[in-house]
């Protein structure tokens, strides 16, 4: 399984412009939902978190922390780790979502049940560490799938 840092590290070498961290965080929050559905299983281990402007991997936080935009060597991940597979669902993801800025990413993501979902009780915008679930993830995208295939 890839790592978390991995995954930020291999989107932004295949990105042809510079990319903000919310933008980042919305590509990783799409990876990891995108392998459950197609891989059946997670991209990456670490937890992805409902904060106000869309859901956000902690993780990926801690090393970006009061920076606006991404640059490979804020993480101390190794694309290269990266299954074929692995770099297949990223590189869809990409393909699906990288045209979308953050702000657009962001607002898409507040529309969808996982974060919604994540978010009940929570005032709009305030702060808030719930886990955006997995299984919400899996169920939601695959269904999004399917209708898509119908």
């Amino acid at each position: 399984m890839a790592r978390v840092n991995d995954v930020a590290r291999y989107i932004l070498e295949n990105v042809d412009s510079s990319v903000s961290t919310m933008k980042l965080q919305k590509l990783v929050y799409y990876a990891q939902a995108w392998s459950l559905v197609w891989d059946e299983k997670p991209l990456f281990n670490s937890r992805i978190e409902a904060w106000a402007n869309g859901p956000v991997c902690r993780d990926l936080y801690r090393c970006h922390r009061g920076e606006f935009t991404a640059s490979t060597d804020m993480f101390p991940g190794d694309s290269t780790q990266l299954t074929a597979d692995e770099k297949d669902t990223i590189d869809a993801v990409l393909a699906a979502y990288g045209h979308l800025n953050g702000q657009q990413l962001s607002d898409l993501s507040h529309n969808e049940r996982p974060w919604r979902e994540a978010r009940v009780g929570v005032a709009d915008g305030a702060p808030s560490t719930n886990e955006v679930s997995l299984e919400v993830m899996q169920d939601f995208y695959s269904a999004m799938q399917s209708a898509a295939s119908a």
